[in-house]
Formats: C-alpha cells, sequence, structure tokens
C-alpha cells in the first residue's frame, strides 16, 4: 500500500511546484531524498539499560532499528572516551520516509506543549531542512509511563533542492507548520 504523503506528493504536490516556479517538467521540482533521525545519549550511552530503552524508544518511533554511534576521540571536557557509545542515529528511505514525515507533522508536532511553529532558519545551502525536538514523548508510539528521562531528537530532511526557497516551498506543501517570518 502506497503511503498517504507519498501519493499526494505524486498526484498533487510535483504539478503545484512546477507551476509556482515555471519549471519545464515536472520532474524537476524538490523531492525528498532521505530523513535522519539522531538521539544524543552524551554520558548516559554508556549504560546498557538506558542505551536498551532509547534504542526501543527510537525503533518505535522510526519504524526501522537504530544504529548505535560511537565516538571517534576521546575529549577530557566532555568525559568521552573513544569508541564509547555516543547516541543512536536511523536514516528513513522511501516509504517509511513519507509514513514518518506523515506522522510527525499531523500527529506529534501538533503535540507539543505551546507549539508556535518551526523556524525557517534550519534550511542550509544544500537544500536540507534540520530541527530538534526536546521531548521525544510527544509521538503516539512512546509508551509515556516506561519513559525514565526526557530525551531530544535532531531530524534533518533531506531534499534535492537546490535552493533554499525550493526545499521551503516543498515543506510548505507538506504541511510543515513554519513560523511566518515578517519580512523587514
Amino acid at each position: 500500500m502506497i503511503p498517504r504523503l507519498k501519493e499526494l506528493y505524486y498526484t498533487k504536490i510535483q504539478s503545484n511546484l512546477q507551476n509556482k516556479f515555471s519549471l519545464k517538467n515536472k520532474y524537476m521540482g524538490a523531492k525528498l531524498i532521505k530523513v535522519v533521525i539522531n538521539m544524543g545519549l552524551g554520558i548516559d550511552g554508556n549504560d546498557q539499560k538506558i542505551l536498551k530503552t532509547c534504542l526501543d524508544d527510537l525503533s518505535q518511533i522510526s519504524g526501522q532499528r537504530p544504529v548505535i554511534t560511537k565516538f571517534k576521540k576521546s575529549i577530557s571536557n566532555f568525559k568521552t572516551r573513544k569508541n564509547t557509545s555516543a547516541g543512536l542515529k536511523v536514516t528513513l528511505r522511501n516509504d517509511k520516509m513519507y509514513e514518518f514525515i506523515d506522522r510527525l507533522v499531523n500527529i506529534a508536532l501538533p503535540r507539543i506543549k505551546d507549539f508556535k511553529g518551526l523556524s525557517q532558519k534550519g534550511i542550509d545551502t544544500s537544500g536540507n531542512y534540520t530541527f530538534g525536538i526536546k521531548e521525544h514523548i510527544i509521538f503516539p508510539e512512546v509508551n509515556f509511563d516506561k519513559v525514565d528521562k526526557i530525551r531530544g531528537l535532531d531530524i534533518t530532511i533531506v531534499t534535492s533542492a537546490e535552493e533554499s526557497f525550493h526545499t521551503l516551498a516543498l515543506l510548505e506543501e507538506l504541511n510543515f507548520p513554519f513560523i511566518k517570518e515578517e519580512k523587514k
């Protein structure tokens, strides 16, 4: 079964982007390539019990098993040792990516307390959008009673856009709730 957001992209959003930027064909518009979800653990990465609960939470959020990332160097000021666990990372592509973005925009983001919208400043020069979430419990898949500590997530949405305004237009078509910033 095709995810709802993927079907919407191919039937409606592609032609909207083509008309908005007057492209020669609808395949020249920006499209989603992948979504990367990171959860940093810091000192808690050394505890196997905490690592396992975070691994379970992130796998329920993403629908895919995360990879454990390791520190590359030892830095005494940050209390890190080389090759110890630093955090967790998941890369979503194709159908799982569209399902995750659909759940993120329509279910998870509206559950954030005092949510005013996402900043447009997270778009970099390569056309990727990165933002952070302070509480991973906004996802309904996570059982709130079993969570020992609320953790943050970093989400990067990689697009094929070459310009930042193309990325912004794509994400607005996907119903991302951006803060309307006034131009001075």
